[in-house]
């Protein structure tokens, strides 16, 4: 999947390489450059070099063709790809100070790709619900994901721009929790449900400032979107409800780092980093910004109200974990939302 943040960036200072640690670059999206997220790292070396991607895909590109960098931070339904590509390398997990206590949910085999090596590190996770505008809709009208087939919202609904994103939610609305390896009428369910709900669509939104925008004016009533849209939205004053317990479920994403082989700087330094991370100090500023932690006793130590109040509270309904899947059903499913979204 992609992420973008509301974070505000220092992009201008990280990419001059100001008071930076030399020999360490960190490719990322934009925000993630946050002193606090990575703040014993810094103490230790000094800030890193940040260079910005757009999207995952532009990232491999960019690495392919010649960019160099010493960690990349990719979510992980591109694990498989990159890891075939032989652009990344196995961490250490003697050297992850957090590995024993990272939730085991996400250091599973499917995260691994099938590899008892560990390639993927898991250090962020967020959920990806229904946010509504709670001065014109109630709970009990989200309570269903069949919110986004309602003619009566057709043009006041939106969802992400984003093919792991969409097709999480057409898998969950047509009854599929486990995308791991769903089965041809599976796909083409999902894939007719996503058709079925085009015509309702105000837009497929590309950024949470953009669809934090359209759902605080009232323009979009309800949106398939990241807990950070909601996280935010409530600090600026805007009364939005953010629906996890829909009937059919709800999906999480995770995220992390990848160790990039022929990196051209220490690798010291980078286990520093994704330690950094991954440590207690990091926790809470993570989590402040809507992402929780993958140290899984770093974040429970936070405390359960914290957590809610991040749209990472406890469900009660099916959950949809956006593992890794195949190259093969990640580009079927690409393919077909550009078709879907081009009115096909």
């Amino acid at each position: 999947m992609t992420k973008t943040t509301l974070l505000a960036s220092a992009a201008t200072l990280a990419l001059s390489g100001a008071a930076s640690a030399e020999g360490l670059t960190v490719f990322d999206y934009s925000g993630f450059e946050d002193p606090s997220f990575h703040q014993p790292f810094i103490d230790a070396h000094g800030a890193p070099e940040f260079v910005f991607f757009g999207d995952e895909d532009e990232a491999f590109q960019r690495l392919l063709a010649g960019f160099q960098s010493d960690v990349t931070h990719i979510c992980a339904g591109s694990v498989p790809r990159w890891q075939a590509s032989g652009i990344i390398e196995a961490w250490d997990q003697d050297q992850i100070a957090a590995f024993e206590t990272l939730n085991a949910d996400l250091v599973g085999q499917d995260v691994l790709a099938g590899s008892e090596e560990l390639f993927f590190l898991p250090t962020d996770y967020g959920s990806t619900a229904v946010a509504y505008n709670a001065d014109e809709l109630s709970a009990e009208d989200v309570a269903s994901l069949e919110i986004f087939n309602n003619p009566a919202y057709a043009g006041r609904l939106s969802i992400p721009d984003n093919v792991d994103d969409a097709y999480a939610l057409a898998y969950l609305a047509t009854g599929v929790t486990d995308w791991a390896n769903v089965t041809d009428e599976q796909f083409e369910a999902a894939t007719d449900w996503l058709r079925s709900i085009h015509q309702n669509l105000r837009t497929y939104w590309t950024d949470p400032a953009e669809i934090s925008q359209l759902i605080g004016s009232g323009e979009v009533l309800a949106a398939w979107v990241w807990n950070e849209v909601p996280v935010a939205m409530a600090e600026e004053g805007f009364n939005v409800g953010f629906a996890r317990n829909t009937t059919e479920g709800t999906s999480v994403w995770l995220c992390g780092y990848v160790n990039m082989v022929e990196a051209p700087g220490e690798e010291a330094l980078a286990y520093d980093y994704v330690n950094a991370v991954l440590s207690d100090a990091s926790a809470g500023p993570l989590l402040g910004n809507g992402f929780g932690s993958a140290n899984d006793a770093a974040l429970q130590a936070l405390g359960a109200e914290a957590m809610e109040a991040a749209g990472l509270g406890e469900v009660t309904v099916p959950v949809l974990a956006q593992l890794p899947i195949s190259n093969e059903q990640r580009e079927r499913q690409a393919e077909a939302f550009e078709r879907i979204k081009a009115g096909f």
